[in-house]
C-alpha cells in the first residue's frame, strides 16, 4: 500500500472542517430537545414530578379557598328568587376573593346599569369583608374611599366567608333601594350555609 503525505494546510482544514461539523452537530441535537415535544410523546421525567412534590410541602406557598361554580349559581339564584318574590328587577354577581367573576344573573327587565353596579358592590363586599351598607356609612369619614376603581359603596353587596376570612362577594343591584339589594344578597349568602 502506498503512503500518502498530507501537508500541514490539509490538516489545518479537515481538523476545522470537523470541529464545526461536531459543533453544529451539538446545536442540532439542543435544538431539537429544545423543541417542543409532540402531545403524545412522553410522561413528564421523574424530576419533575418531583419538583411539583417538594412545592406542595413549600411553607412560602398558601391556599385559599374558592366558591365553586355550582354553589355560586345557587348563590346567585337564590338572591334572584328573593327579588322576584317581591317584584323587583335585578342583576345579581358574584366574585371570588380577588373580584373576579364567577358568575352573574340578570333578571328579566333588570336595567342595564344594574349589571356593572351588582358586580361592583360584589367586589367592594368582599374587598373590606363588609356588607356594603356599612362601607357606605365610612364615606363621610373617608370620602375618597369611592375613587378605588371597581367599587361601589351602595347597599347591595355582602361578604361570603370561610373561618372568618372573605372568600366571594355577592352584590345586587336593581332594586329601587339598597336595602333591598342587600336584602337580597344576603339571602344569597344564606343560601350557602344550607
Amino acid at each position: 500500500m502506498k503512503q500518502v503525505k498530507v501537508s500541514q494546510r490539509t490538516r489545518a482544514i479537515t481538523g476545522g472542517a470537523l470541529v464545526a461539523a461536531l459543533a453544529l452537530g451539538g446545536f442540532g441535537a439542543y435544538a431539537a430537545s429544545a423543541a417542543p415535544a409532540p402531545a403524545q410523546a412522553q410522561a413528564p421525567a421523574p424530576a419533575a414530578q418531583a419538583d411539583a412534590k417538594t412545592d406542595a410541602k413549600n411553607k412560602n406557598l398558601t391556599q385559599s379557598t374558592h366558591l365553586s361554580i355550582d354553589a355560586a349559581t345557587k348563590a346567585a339564584q337564590t338572591a334572584l328568587d328573593a327579588a322576584k318574590k317581591e317584584n323587583q328587577r335585578v342583576t345579581v354577581a358574584v366574585v371570588d376573593r380577588n373580584g373576579n367573576t364567577i358568575v352573574t344573573l340578570r333578571g328579566d327587565g333588570a336595567g342595564p346599569q344594574s349589571y356593572d353596579a351588582a358586580q361592583r358592590k360584589a367586589y367592594t363586599a368582599v374587598s373590606w369583608n363588609a356588607p356594603t351598607s356599612v362601607l357606605a356609612g365610612r364615606l363621610a369619614q373617608t370620602p375618597t374611599l369611592k375613587d378605588i376603581p371597581g367599587t361601589l359603596f351602595l347597599g347591595g353587596g355582602a361578604p361570603v366567608t370561610a373561618k372568618n376570612a372573605p372568600i366571594a362577594g355577592i352584590g345586587v343591584a336593581g332594586a329601587p333601594s339598597g336595602d333591598l339589594d342587600e336584602k337580597f344578597a344576603q339571602a344569597g349568602v344564606a343560601a350557602l350555609n344550607k
